[in-house]
Order: structure tokens, then sequence, then C-alpha cells
């Protein structure tokens, strides 16, 4: 056994002595980032110095290499294609400005693309006028770190995503900036994966966008001012915690889309200054849990196949309306929520509301049929209607009540 171990050594302190350091400057012996690719080992590290290297398609494959730029170096692309192309496992990029991607209607070109991959890291790299900035297919088991991603998209067509990520698996997207591309993040087909503390704001579609992935989580990340926050669609066991969806404004624009999810959790998230908070539309057994909406126009706006979801510990704050429904029926739970617009009593002084809250207002349902209507908001006719329907429902679920409003606003 003994023998096996000091074999075991003999093998590691022989890769080791084997790595090397190879410097790549204008003035030293390996002058482009391919040359220095094509001449290194695994276990080799890249010493990218300051300076401009334009250069697009470098390519890594099969090799287990570390690449770290010192003072920021640029990867110039030229606007010809991909900056840096990576197959392998076990490599890491960092602290590279990668500009200039080049963009196609046909292909994904990217400042960093990453396929077929296992085992590696992306951190602290700056890309600016991009196409896609990180592109991962078919990759598992990476992180993406402390990257900023910026771009000047103008159309949806002609621009790509931020960190976009495909049928890939155990992938950490953490503390990233990504602003002015089309989707902040992307994920299709990614499960047991994070996003966490990254900031995505004015980017043209969606902060984050999910479809087909499960198992996964996304918090404490900031989403603001983008053509929507948050689109979860087609995906379960979704895991929301401690996220800040703030001022996405548009005719069709949501702090967080959830369409066809099941099973998910909403936990210490703030939404505040959105068109629409939350869209549900056929969603099952989701916790809304602690949350705080302020100020939006509507608060939640439930569509149609909404089921079995609990809403309970919110605050609801000064929002135009509160609740909108689109049918009659109610198979969702509201209970122990803060209403602003609450105006009953507590005789026994136990901190809930003796007189139950609908919170569903007969003119968010006239507005949901009639959208012109919306001028009449706050009027006097509008409070007259609104308090006829909860005297006698007609048009809204009669079973649609917070029958436990709290008194005073939930803190945490």
């Amino acid at each position: 056994m003994c023998r096996f171990f000091l074999f075991i050594i003999f093998v590691f302190a022989s890769v080791v002595s084997r790595a090397q350091e190879i410097e790549v400057c204008k003035t030293c012996e390996v002058k482009t980032i391919q040359a220095a690719v094509d001449m290194a080992r695994d276990g080799d590290i890249l010493k990218i110095k300051s300076g401009t290297y334009k250069e697009h398609d470098i390519s890594i494959i099969d090799k287990s290499i570390s690449i770290i730029g010192e003072g920021l170096p640029v990867i110039d692309a030229q606007m010809k294609g991909t900056a840096l192309s990576i197959r392998a496992e076990n490599f890491s990029v960092e602290g590279l400005k990668i500009i200039n991607v080049g963009r196609s209607h046909t292909s994904d070109f990217a400042g960093i693309l990453v396929s077929n991959s296992k085992n590696f890291e992306l951190k602290n790299n700056r890309l600016d006028k991009v196409f896609f900035g990180i592109l991962l297919e078919r990759a598992s088991e990476g992180i993406i770190l402390g990257n900023k991603i910026t771009s000047n998209a103008k159309s949806q067509s002609t621009s790509g995503n931020g960190v976009h990520i495909w049928k890939s698996e155990k992938i950490t997207v953490k503390n990233n900036q990504v602003i002015g591309l089309r989707d902040g993040i992307y994920l299709e087909f990614v499960n047991n994966s994070e996003v966490i503390d990254n900031l995505c704001k004015d980017n043209l579609r969606y902060g984050l966008h999910f479809m087909f992935s499960d198992h996964d989580l996304y918090k404490g990340n900031v989403f603001e001012n983008n053509g929507a926050g948050v689109a979860v669609m087609y995906s379960k066991f979704i895991d929301m915690h401690n996220n800040k969806f703030r001022k996405n404004w548009g005719s069709a624009s949501y702090g967080l889309l959830l369409k066809e999810i099941n099973d998910s959790e909403l936990r210490n998230n703030i939404f505040e200054d959105n068109t629409i908070a939350i869209s549900a539309d056929n969603t099952n057994r989701i916790n809304y849990i602690e949350n705080n909406f302020r100020n939006n126009g509507y608060a939640v706006r439930i569509r149609g196949a909404v089921y079995d979801n609990n809403f309970q510990r919110n605050n609801f704050l000064y929002n135009s309306f509160d609740i909108a429904y689109t049918g009659k029926l109610n198979n969702n739970k509201f209970s122990n929520n803060y209403w602003s617009g609450y105006s009953g009593y507590d005789l026994d002084k136990n901190g809930i509301g003796d007189v139950p809250f609908r919170p569903v207002s007969l003119f968010s349902y006239l507005v949901n049929k009639t959208p012109e209507a919306i001028v009449l908001l706050r009027s006097t006719f509008i409070d007259l209607l609104d308090f006829s329907e909860k005297v006698s429902p007609i048009f809204t679920p009669a079973n649609l009540i917070d029958d436990q409003p709290l008194m005073k606003r939930i803190q945490w």
C-alpha cells in the first residue's frame, strides 16, 4: 500500500514538474494567443500580458489549461466571428477583455463559446460589443463568476444573449453584470443549476429566461428596467428567493412571467414599480411566501388554469390592482397577507383582521375585458362598483378571499 501511494505522489510530481507558464505579448517569444494554445500541454498556464490581440476563432480542444490576463488584455475579434472557442475539461479563463464579436443570422458567434466541456471556470472577464457573450452547449460543473457583459442591442432579431446556456447541468452563474443584450441570462434544458447575485438591466427582452429547465435556483439577483424581468416557462421545481424585480415597464412587460410551471417557490422577493409584478398562466402548486409587492400596476395577474397555489404572509402595498383574475372559479389559497387597501378592524387585538378581505376588484375584471376602462382608475364611480361587488360578488370569484388578513405590514 505504501508503495502505491509513493507511486501516486511520483506521478503527480512528474505532471507538476512538466507544467509551464507561457507568456504572450508583443515583445515575447510567443506573440499570439493561438500560438500559445497550440504549444500548451495539460496543466500549463498562459499569461496574457496587457495589450490588444486582434484574433478570432481562437480554438482550445482537449487541453486542460489556465488562461490568465494581466492588466486586462484585449482580444479584438474584429467583427469576424467568435473570439474564444473551447472544448475541454478542467480549464479556466480569467481577466480578459473581449470586444467586437461578429454578428450573424445563421451562426451564434460568442465572446467565449464552451461546448462539450466539464469542470471549468470563466471569471472576472469583460465582454463588450458582443453578439452572444458567454455561450455554453452541453457543459457541466462550470462556474461563470464576476464577469461584466455589455453590448448595444437594438433589436431582438439582431442581438444575442449575455449568458446563454443550453443542454447543461450543474452550472453556477454568480455575481455577473449583464447589460444591453437581448436576454441577460438564458437557460434552456438546464438542470440542477444556480443563478446567484447577478445584475441584469436594460436588456431588450428578459433579464433572466428559463425554458424547459428543472430543479434550478435563482436568488439574490436584481432585474431592473428590462423588457421584462424574468420569464420561467415550461419548467418545474424552481426556487426563486431574495430577488429584486424593479422598473420593468411597458405595455407587455412583467417583473416575473410564469407560464406552465409547477411545484416551485417564491420567497422573500421584492417586486417594485413594475407594470405587472407577476403574470401567472397555467401554474400549479406554487408557494408565494413573504414577498413584497409595492407600487406596481398589477401585483399578481392570474390567467387561466392556475391551481393549488398558496399566497401566504406577503405584503401588498399601494398597487393599482393587488390581484387580477380572469375567471369566476378559484382553487388557490390566500392567508395571512398584509393588504394596504384593507379597511377592516381588529377588535380582539390579535393582529388579524376580523373581516375577510376580497383582493379582486370588479374594476380589475372590467379592465381585463376592456383595457380602455383604465382611464377611470380611482374615480368615485369605480369605488362604488368595487364596493357593490365585494358585498355581492357576481363577476369575481366569491371564494377568493383572505380570511385572515394581517393588520400590520410583515417584516423579515
